[in-house]
């Protein structure tokens, strides 16, 4: 396998913004919910170097608090609905039997509501709840994954080399390692880094809603929908988080096309 540059130019736009966030938390430990209605839309500083919103708070804080919301949901929902659908696919592809009856009409159950239809359920039980956002994002990237890597594996199987394997005595978690993850692994990271991608796109969309991660929490759509109104009055603050946000599906989005088979 090789990376292309595309690889390069979206892993070091996440690092970057992994840094920033880093940098504003703990560097500068700004407050993303302190309020000060006298500094409302304050200009970029060097005390506020992405100046205030309406109530006066960090600009700067509430962006590294809404990237690391943002990459948290994302990245703990991927490793989550991989580990499962890892275990589920393979097994299901693999045996078959009540196992893969049971999965496949489960994903059918999923698949059947478009993802952020089911997202949108999930958030609206428990407006706010990380846990149940998380649940929601995790079972719709869950359900696509399953379906690839079970698919996958009932193919790999019947191969000659993983029957020659079989007959050799080879035992399955050899069988595992040398005949069904190097065909599945590029499948995954593509899937990962997809499903990555559209857990923050629709945490903001939650956002918009008011279902998604409730103030003082810092989230990417909810900060857009609240400084829509003044985009007249101070514009550079609305344009931060649409920016961030186009950067970060972007890079998740570019990072699945930018491996190489060869």
């Amino acid at each position: 396998m090789s990376f292309s540059k595309r690889y390069f130019v979206s892993t070091s736009i996440i690092a970057l913004l992994v840094c920033f966030s880093l940098f504003v938390k703990l560097g500068l430990n700004a407050d993303p919910a302190t309020q000060n209605l006298d500094n409302a839309f304050a200009t970029p500083s060097f005390i506020e170097p992405l100046g205030t919103d309406q109530y006066g708070r960090s600009n700067a804080a509430r962006l590294a608090d809404a990237i690391s919301n943002s990459l948290l949901i994302a990245v703990s929902s991927v490793v989550i609905a991989v580990s499962v659908a890892l275990v589920s696919g393979v097994y299901a592809g693999w045996f078959g039997g009540w196992f893969d009856r049971i999965c496949s009409v489960l994903v059918n159950m999923v698949m059947a509501l478009p993802g952020l239809v089911l997202v949108l359920l999930f958030g609206a039980l428990i407006p706010g709840s990380f846990s149940f956002l998380l649940l929601g994002i995790a079972l719709t990237m869950w359900a696509e994954l399953f379906r690839v890597i079970r698919s996958r594996t009932q193919k790999l199987c019947k191969s000659p080399e993983f029957e020659n394997s079989r007959l050799l005595g080879f035992g399955r978690i050899y069988r595992f390692r040398m005949h069904l993850w190097p065909y599945l692994k590029a499948d995954v990271f593509t899937l990962a880094c997809f499903g990555a991608g559209n857990a923050i796109l629709a945490l903001a969309s939650l956002g918009f809603l008011y279902v998604g991660l409730r103030p003082p929490q810092a989230e990417l759509g909810m900060m857009m929908v609240e400084l829509f109104r003044y985009y007249q009055v101070a514009p550079w603050v609305l344009v931060q988080p649409v920016i961030t946000l186009m950067l970060l599906i972007f890079s998740f989005y570019s990072l699945a096309k930018g491996r190489e088979l060869k």
